[in-house]
């Protein structure tokens, strides 16, 4: 609902407070956008016409006020961002869950990939990670969160569902292995080649690929809580990074939290 100010008179306060006018304009934008056409068009044209002649004199206050949310936005998200990370160092296990792992048992440093099969940067990820952890195996415990970018990989979804059904015979790394050094491959044809190669049953893998949304989903919403918006992204022992960074620079983020 409309604040009961005269605009002529808040038209005069917007000079002496912008704070004021940006308030207006949100409060207008909201009343435009949220409401139902027929609520919108209740709006007076007088109205209107105020608060349109408020926005010509004043126009720098729609660049603050959305410049002043946005911020406020990211604010928001980073401090959402720090206590999840808080969270996953103080209860890994947790956030573990049924996740594929590998390396170290004991959990004291959890090295969390949120990736996409057919991400190329996720591709290039893969074999830096398979490097660090060929050296670092024995202190640092893996673990593979699907975060498929299906808008944009058309084959991210359907190689995410069939790694997941691997995962249930016991499979997933040898899986993965095969989708990542092949993806120019990655389609239904070479899943159940992947399938034959690997000794799996074909009639459970079958059954198990109609499952896996919900595991798919809630790993998602894990990398949303966190703020991934792209992928390859990492989070060791509380600490996130993304992108396909050099070998150098995970051990550095090793050391660190080490």
């Amino acid at each position: 609902m409309m604040p009961s100010y005269t605009l002529s008179n808040l038209g005069t306060a917007v000079g002496k407070a912008l704070q004021l006018t940006a308030l207006l304009l949100c409060c207008l934008a909201l009343t435009f956008w949220s409401l139902p056409a027929q609520a919108a068009s209740g709006i007076s044209p007088q109205l209107e016409e105020q608060i349109l002649q408020v926005i010509r004199a004043h126009p720098e206050v729609i660049i603050e006020s959305v410049d002043a949310y946005q911020q406020e936005q990211q604010r928001q998200r980073q401090l959402a961002q720090q206590a999840f990370l808080q969270e996953i160092k103080a209860n890994p296990q947790a956030i573990i869950g049924e996740s594929p792992t590998t390396g170290a048992t004991d959990t004291k440093v959890v090295f969390l990939e949120f990736s996409d099969f057919q991400c190329p940067f996720c591709g290039r990820a893969y074999q830096t990670v398979k490097e660090f952890m060929a050296k670092h195996g024995d202190e640092v415990t893996l673990v593979y969160k699907h975060f498929p970018l299906f808008s944009i990989h058309p084959q991210a979804l359907p190689a995410a569902k069939a790694a997941w059904a691997a995962t249930q015979q016991g499979k997933f790394w040898e899986y993965q292995d095969a989708l990542f050094t092949q993806q120019d491959k990655l389609g239904e044809e070479f899943y159940l080649e992947i399938v034959q190669s690997l000794h799996l049953d074909l009639e459970q893998f079958n059954r198990d690929r109609n499952l896996a949304d919900s595991a798919i989903q809630q790993d998602m919403q894990l990398g949303q809580k966190l703020g991934v918006s792209g992928t390859p992204f990492f989070v060791m022992n509380g600490k996130a990074f993304s992108g396909a960074v050099p070998l150098e620079d995970m051990e550095k983020i090793l050391a660190q939290v080490l």
